[in-house]
């Protein structure tokens, strides 16, 4: 990222302990040290107890209708809407309200005009949610396109992307790239975005994991198109996710169908419809119009605090973690730790993804680590974390060794391959990620840093591979 915000300095230890008290007491009162918040964030209590108290004095009605409970539901979908393009500085857009961000991301890969002369172009860091609008460009004769990842960093091939987007096809193709990596945390700079429109490129922007500790200003961005995820925000609603879109991007996309709700004219007899312009034509069905009013009280939460406070809280909470990481060392004075991606003058977010080693530099199983974890009341992840073009970049897993899998009788899953992995190259494609919020505290991080400290010292071997025994896959025929 590298749209300039003024410093703000981050909250107090003490504004975060009122925090902490106030609206996530049950993380303590559960014995939660929590670090998924790029998985999902964790739900305030004071945004619980509004939408509980909404539904528990409320009658709301379908909002299809204009009744004396359709009305109120109609008015606070809307409410919420509008709040969503005012908290995201959309003066230009619509608000589509989606089932999830993935649910917003198919609505443009399934709606978009691809073609020969409007091709599209992925970034290798994406969520598996934007690599599969590949499928639907290739049904329409496009050829996807990939920005290669430079390494260690994690960072966009800045070369190789100018040469992409100089080829942006006679009619302007997609370019989907993520505001920060849900992998390596890291944040791709988002000028990007104005220099693939100068190309006529349209640009879909996936701010999934960016959003819930970055201010977003959509129309000093330029984005397109730009997912949001309400519940990485703020822990719910799980069922609600937006696409905001600018207008003339909108009403250029081809909806392959239509449905209840998206129409203002339909017949069976003449065999024809009319779409509804604006986001009615894209919101399929009814509104998840219960939930929905929980993004108004989550926004204006975010709102009270400030996302710029929100934003230096989470930053500073990232630089300890990183710097206690750092310091950590075996009696040999190998390094525990081993980030994977960003770097010295690499943006970053709240996400740190790592390998831990052990005294002659092997990794320690991730899944070791994360079942010691999760018995010390510590959440973390594993995995690829649906990024596989980050996992494959960070492991050196290139294209003709991942494609031997695929031509395999039965291609393995994500566990069988990461074992096959590990029993050839003593490493898989896995990493653990620990990633911090709003909520995060001094404690959470004493107690991670204390969790990978009781590895000093032990062998990689020795700790082994948790659950069955470990079996490789049969090579291929």
């Amino acid at each position: 990222m590298t749209m300039d915000t003024p410093r703000i300095e981050p909250m107090p230890a003490s504004a975060v302990a009122e925090l902490r008290a106030s609206d996530f007491a049950h993380l303590d009162e559960g014995g939660h040290r929590y670090f998924d918040y790029t998985g999902s964030g964790v739900a305030p209590r004071r945004v619980v107890e509004g939408i509980h108290d909404l539904w528990s004095s409320t009658v709301l009605g379908n909002p299809h209708s204009d009744n004396p409970t359709s009305a109120p539901a109609t008015e606070l979908v809307e409410r919420a809407r509008r709040r969503v393009l005012e908290f995201f500085g959309a003066s230009e857009h619509e608000c589509v309200f989606t089932a999830n961000a993935s649910a917003a991301l198919k609505l443009v890969g399934e709606a978009f005009p691809f073609s020969e002369q409007r091709p599209l172009l992925l970034s290798a860091d994406n969520h598996n949610s934007v690599n599969g609008i590949r499928e639907f460009a290739r049904r329409r004769g496009a050829t996807p396109r990939t920005v290669p990842l430079v390494t260690p960093s994690l960072e966009l091939d800045r070369s190789a992307l100018d040469g992409l987007l100089a080829d942006s096809g006679s009619g302007g193709g997609l370019f989907a790239f993520p505001a920060q990596s849900n992998y390596s945390g890291v944040q791709h700079p988002l000028e990007l975005v104005g220099r693939a429109r100068e190309h006529g490129w349209r640009v879909l922007l996936d701010t999934a994991a960016f959003a819930p500790s970055n201010p977003v200003d959509l129309d000093a961005m330029g984005a397109d198109f730009a997912c949001i995820s309400f519940y990485k925000m703020f822990g719910l609603p799980t069922g609600v996710g937006a696409l905001i879109a600018r207008s003339d991007a909108l009403a250029e996309l081809q909806r392959p169908w239509f449905a209840g709700g998206t129409i203002s004219m339909v017949s069976v007899a003449a065999d024809d419809h009319v779409l509804t312009p604006g986001h009615s034509g894209f919101e399929d069905g009814t509104a998840n119009f219960a939930s929905i009013p929980a993004v108004t009280h989550g926004l204006d939460l975010l709102g009270d605090l400030r996302m710029e406070a929100v934003h230096a809280h989470v930053a500073a909470a990232t630089e300890r973690l990183l710097g206690a990481f750092g310091q950590l060392r075996h009696s040999n004075g190998r390094p525990m730790v081993g980030v994977i991606g960003g770097g010295e003058g690499v943006a970053r977010g709240g996400t740190v993804t790592f390998d831990l080693l052990d005294p002659g530099g092997a990794m320690v199983h991730d899944r070791a680590v994360v079942e010691r974890a999760a018995a010390s009341g510590i959440s973390l992840r594993w995995g690829c974390f649906c990024n596989p073009g980050c996992g494959e970049a960070a492991r050196g897993l290139d294209a003709g060794e991942m494609a031997s899998y695929f031509q395999r009788v039965e291609p393995p899953g994500f566990c069988d391959l990461d074992d096959d992995l590990w029993l050839r190259r003593g490493r898989g494609a896995s990493a653990l990620r620990a990633s911090v919020g709003i909520a995060t505290n001094a404690e959470d991080i004493s107690a991670l840093v204390a969790l990978v400290e009781s590895f000093r010292d032990c062998s990689a071997d020795a700790i082994g591979r948790p659950g069955a025994a470990p079996r490789g896959l049969p090579d291929a025929p």
